[in-house]
């Protein structure tokens, strides 16, 4: 039986998921590790991510019912989040950066709806990675999968009304996107181990200098991952992006 071309991307997609995941990486990543935070900090992110992942689970629901065809994109966008920030190089004094792959996400379906996408995804590597971890499942989740989308998501907004190229808006989103969720995990660090000479500013400045010299070409390759898997899905699934943010009207 002969596949069309957009099971063919499909097919081909999975193959790349299954040799990304053939060879074994370092778990050390972005991804704020099993008990590094105090409970306390664990406890807050987590409450803060509620209300997104509720609206989320909401519109993913609304998001079926009302295109059944949405399924398959909602399926490659969770996808390429769990490849690509999987995929990770090192970084400075041990830690390592890696790809988010949320503002795929964000631009089709939302802030809210990547956050569960961002979570079910971030679950997945902890318990079978050892890729972040359970605790700090809440802090990941919120600069991840809520702010770094949110950051996408209103920058492609305002480059739809500044009228740019769909490629050039698609890239500076993503690739922004990505590297602010950097920032916010910065912060998060910073907040719970302040500098004793400088306080939270100056201890995010050295987090942030740890990510930045892997994180500034990552977030360069995110957002040109993103631009080709918009182009192919224009290919292949036109009907199904026509209820997207991606087409929407401003």
């Amino acid at each position: 039986m002969k596949l069309n071309q957009f099971k063919k991307a499909a097919v081909c997609l999975s193959v790349a998921f299954m040799i990304c995941h053939t060879f074994p990486v370092t778990v050390n990543a972005m991804h704020i590790m099993e008990g590094y935070l105090p409970l306390g900090y664990c406890v807050v992110w987590g409450v803060i991510c509620l209300p997104f992942l509720a609206i989320g689970v909401m519109k993913l629901r609304r998001i079926i019912n009302e295109n059944r065809r949405s399924l398959i994109l909602l399926a490659m966008s969770g996808a390429f989040i769990f490849v690509i920030s999987s995929l990770k190089i090192p970084s400075l004094t041990g830690s390592s950066s890696h790809m988010t792959g949320t503002g795929l996400a964000a631009i089709l379906f939302g802030v809210a709806a990547t956050s569960v996408l961002g979570i079910i995804i971030l679950i997945f590597q902890a318990i079978l990675l050892a890729h972040g971890g359970l605790t700090s499942l809440g802090a990941n989740t919120f600069s991840m999968a809520i702010i770094g989308p949110l950051f996408t998501i209103l920058l492609f907004k305002a480059g739809k009304k500044l009228k740019l190229n769909r490629s050039a808006n698609v890239f500076t989103a993503a690739s922004m996107g990505c590297f602010f969720a950097y920032i916010v995990t910065s912060v998060q660090l910073a907040l719970a181990y302040p500098s004793e000479a400088g306080g939270v500013a100056a201890s995010a400045v050295k987090f942030l200098s740890v990510f930045a010299p892997t994180q500034v070409p990552l977030a360069i390759v995110e957002g040109l991952l993103t631009v080709l898997i918009v182009i192919g899905m224009e290919s292949f699934a036109s009907r199904e992006l026509s209820d997207t943010s991606l087409t929407e009207a401003n």
